[in-house]
């Protein structure tokens, strides 16, 4: 069966010029962003807004998700100096909003815990006026890992379902549904006072039932914004694409979301976890 042909709503413009002045800086800190490591439709439009996400831990997973673009082989040894090289460029970008994300690293005890908050406490004292989002790997479920994360008090606490449940052992054989869930739960509960944030992608076969379902499930947990995005294959060997969603499509999910009782909702084809993250964080801080 041949693939979907892509609509003209997923052609972006690349800007070369401003993709190789952050890949610079990047580079010069020793740093690692998702933009580039998972292959971000999105990074013309973000780097040239002087943006970016921010890669922890290495460039390396130690999980083998079917949607990511993203390498899993041995992992890189764990900078010390990455949480102090994560400020200098927040710094240096003028950001206003940070997000930091990371690679799974299931052979650290803490899952990489440690590093996040480490992460978080340099950027507050070397960019104070950057507001912090932290985009987290489930920790296999370690509640201890997640408090350690929550006790440095990142402004938003984000962590992806990525898709319906019935699709994780083809998606995400590694990963497990209702502990994602759990976590989000966990967060809400402990820090209420910390917004959380999760997404998935649509087009990897799911039915509308189980979008309806999922929301529901995710908005149970009491998490307040909700990213929904296009899944794009990085490659041929990767999980296979079912079908384009329509803007119509994702205006519709959008809706839904709302009348869910979602804070803030980015329906789009291109929608990432982290795109445009600072609108959604001011918008759930406006009175």
């Amino acid at each position: 069966m041949s693939a979907p042909v892509r609509p003209d709503w997923l052609k972006v413009r690349y800007n070369p010029g401003a993709v190789e002045e952050i890949s610079q800086l990047m580079r010069d800190l020793h740093l690692n962003t998702v933009c580039r490591e998972a292959n971000c439709p999105n990074i013309g439009e973000c780097h040239k807004k002087h943006t970016a996400t921010f890669m922890i831990l290495g460039s390396h997973c130690t999980r083998d998700c079917r949607f990511c673009n993203v390498q899993c082989h041995r992992p890189d040894p764990v900078d010390p100096e990455e949480p102090q090289n994560v400020g200098k460029a927040a710094r240096a970008l003028g950001l206003r909003h940070a997000v930091v994300t990371s690679v799974t690293r299931d052979d650290l005890p803490d899952g990489g815990a440690a590093h996040f908050a480490r992460t978080i406490e340099k950027i507050r004292e070397i960019s104070p006026g950057t507001t912090i989002e932290v985009l987290i790997p489930d920790f296999r479920g370690d509640r201890a890992a997640l408090d350690t994360v929550l006790r440095a008090k990142p402004d938003v606490l984000n962590h992806n379902v990525e898709t319906v449940s019935s699709l994780y052992p083809a998606v995400r054989p590694q990963a497990v549904y209702a502990r994602s869930l759990s976590l989000l739960r966990s967060c809400k509960e402990a820090r209420p006072d910390i917004l959380t944030k999760t997404g998935f992608m649509v087009g990897l076969g799911e039915t509308e039932e189980e979008i309806d379902r999922l929301m529901d499930d995710v908005r149970e947990t009491g998490c307040d914004i909700l990213t929904i995005g296009q899944y794009l294959p990085p490659s041929p060997a990767h999980a296979e694409l079912k079908r384009y969603a329509t803007p119509e499509d994702f205006d519709r999910y959008r809706d839904l979301a709302y009348r869910k009782g979602f804070r803030y909702v980015a329906s789009a084809p291109l929608a990432r976890s982290s795109y445009r993250a600072e609108e959604a964080l001011r918008a759930c801080k406006t009175p």
